[in-house]
């Protein structure tokens, strides 16, 4: 092959490269990192007050009360934690807005009275 032939497969060939690996981390509209490693992984973000016995309100972190070096939370282990905060007693009631993300995207998720509602 002539080196003008090649040096032109090449560069086609690297700017296909670069394509694809941009468009593989850019989101798609209602799409979070669509790289696969993050495609099966449940991520909620979200702001908690809680309510005292005596009427007092209070910022509630739940990632305090999961195990060190953990950070995956989805809606069926917050509302382990939210269970577990209320049935102790230390909270009578914990509300809350956030967003869930995941695999099917981005979506509202909202704490009333203790209960994870999407």
């Amino acid at each position: 092959m002539p080196p003008s032939v090649l040096s032109a497969v090449q560069i086609a060939v690297t700017l296909g490269l670069v394509a694809w690996m941009i468009t593989g981390f850019t989101p798609l509209p209602g799409r979070w990192l669509r790289w696969k490693m993050f495609c099966r992984a449940t991520f909620t973000i979200i702001t908690l007050t809680g309510t005292t016995k005596d009427g007092r309100t209070e910022p509630v972190n739940v990632y305090d009360y999961l195990s060190p070096g953990s950070f995956i939370l989805g809606p069926p282990q917050l509302q382990t934690i939210l269970d577990h905060l209320t049935h102790s007693g230390r909270y009578d009631q914990i509300d809350g807005h956030g967003h869930v993300l995941s695999a099917r995207g981005e979506q509202p998720v909202e704490v009333r009275e203790g209960r994870v509602v999407l």
